[in-house]
């Protein structure tokens, strides 16, 4: 049950970073994605604010393609929450991996269907090219980052469906 709640606040905090960003920046002019206002610096010389619509996915890939990417984040959201009902993951780190992707699909799932595109807002000063990206995003890749941790080094030792008969490799006579 925390997890639950712990996935709650994430979103929670997302839609208001998001929406604290709305009211902060004035919108892209019509056909743009990004604004014309001068970005704020939240960490001088390593992280600015600013608003940027995106339309896509990471790097703007699929842009455009609002309802099948709701599809996907609906369908992924769906079988992290399978496995995590279904106990295939029991082990703390890929229960916290499961609520981080979780919130940051749910959140970007928001206002992909709301909006036709997610609210970006964080850019790294020191990396121009990279893309800007949200509370979601950062979800959505510590999550990942910790499930691979999970999957690598603890998933056989905890979670692992041993066979009920012994080896499954084994024939039964």
């Amino acid at each position: 049950m925390p997890y639950f709640i712990v996935a709650a606040l994430l979103i929670a905090l997302d839609q208001w970073v998001k929406w604290w960003t709305t009211a902060a920046f004035s919108a892209p002019a019509p056909g743009l994605s990004t604004t014309v206002d001068s970005a704020k610096a939240l960490w001088p010389g390593v992280v600015e604010l600013t608003r940027v619509h995106n339309y896509g996915a990471g790097w703007s890939s699929f842009s455009g393609q609002r309802w099948f990417l709701a599809a996907v984040s609906i369908l992924v959201v769906g079988l992290v929450l399978f496995v995590v009902f279904k106990r295939f993951v029991r082990h703390p780190l890929g229960l916290i991996a499961a609520t981080l992707i979780s919130a940051g699909g749910i959140g970007n799932l928001i206002d992909r269907v709301r909006l036709g595109y997610v609210v970006d807002m964080f850019h790294f000063e020191f990396w121009p090219s990279y893309p800007v990206f949200n509370v979601a995003d950062i979800c959505i890749v510590l999550g990942g980052l910790l499930a691979a941790i999970y999957y690598l080094f603890l998933y056989e030792k905890h979670d692992a469906r041993k066979p009920l008969n012994g080896d499954a490799d084994t024939p039964t006579e």
